[in-house]
């Protein structure tokens, strides 16, 4: 059996290891929602080939997402050389998983193709440099990867997305050739697991905190965020982590500007690969 492959698909099983302590109501239930509720992030991969048309198949789950008004701003880029996943393993900080793995994905956000329909057709395009045009095509990027990581996990591969390639931007634009007005939002790391690399599913916040009926209400989180913190104080020490509570990982990678890890140039990065936002 894969090691993704869920030993325990029933609903109660699947939403405690997902919320601990806090599970909701089950409600209806199918073979989609289990495999849904058992990702995970991998960070151990071996060095299997993934099967011929794999790659294909996850991008037609990719593009089979909603894309607004049809526009389709989302590219995928697969790297497989060595070499080059070597210097996004660089960029990323040193995430040894960008290299193990045998299929890694640059996720852009292309509004290079779209801009290349204005030129043909001479027609300028007014939409083009405001801020909701390239929020839609980061909300894009993101549907579509989505699709492809849920698809990769019911083929019994892992994957873990990696938001570290916006620490360099401009490098991984030089790196994979990227016309201007192209932005890779996120990599992801797709393969088979290794034994300890699957890891375990990550609880999350209770539903009290994130669901709201008819109106915004925080009334409970005072209350239910340290059951919360309790439920990942024992999920860090399974697995060795600095932050023990979410709450002081909210404040580690909130507090200090060091945090970002140059992230908080994008907007000048941004510029410097060809978007004009306003």
């Amino acid at each position: 059996m894969d090691t993704l492959t869920p030993k325990h698909p029933d609903k109660e099983g699947a939403l405690g290891r997902r919320y601990g302590a806090a599970i909701p109501p089950a409600g209806p239930w199918n073979a989609t929602i289990a495999g849904l509720m058992e990702h995970r992030s991998v960070r151990g991969y071996k060095p299997d080939p993934v099967p011929d048309g794999t790659l294909e198949t996850l991008v037609a789950a990719a593009q089979s997402a909603a894309t607004s008004s049809n526009m389709q701003w989302c590219s995928a880029i697969a790297v497989t050389d060595p070499a080059r996943k070597k210097v996004l393993a660089e960029i990323a900080g040193g995430q040894k998983h960008i290299e193990q793995c045998p299929l890694f994905i640059a996720w852009v956000a292309d509004m290079a193709r779209n801009q290349r329909v204005s030129d043909a057709q001479k027609t300028g395009f007014e939409c083009m440099p405001w801020l909701e045009t390239f929020m839609v095509a980061c909300i894009d990027v993101a549907l579509a990867a989505q699709n492809a990581v849920v698809a990769a996990e019911s083929l019994g591969l892992g994957t873990v997305y990696i938001g570290a390639m916006r620490n360099d931007p401009v490098r991984v634009a030089g790196l994979l050739h990227l016309p201007k007005q192209a932005f890779v939002v996120f990599g992801l790391c797709v393969g088979y697991a290794t034994e300890t690399g699957a890891g375990e599913v990550k609880p999350r916040l209770p539903q009290g905190v994130v669901l709201h009926r008819e109106h915004y209400d925080a009334g409970r989180e005072a209350a239910l965020r340290p059951m919360y913190d309790a439920e990942m104080t024992q999920f860090s020490q399974r697995h060795e982590l600095q932050a023990a509570t979410w709450t002081q990982r909210v404040l580690n990678r909130l507090g200090p500007i060091k945090s970002m890890n140059g992230r908080e140039r994008m907007r000048t990065a941004l510029a410097s690969l060809g978007f004009e936002i306003r």
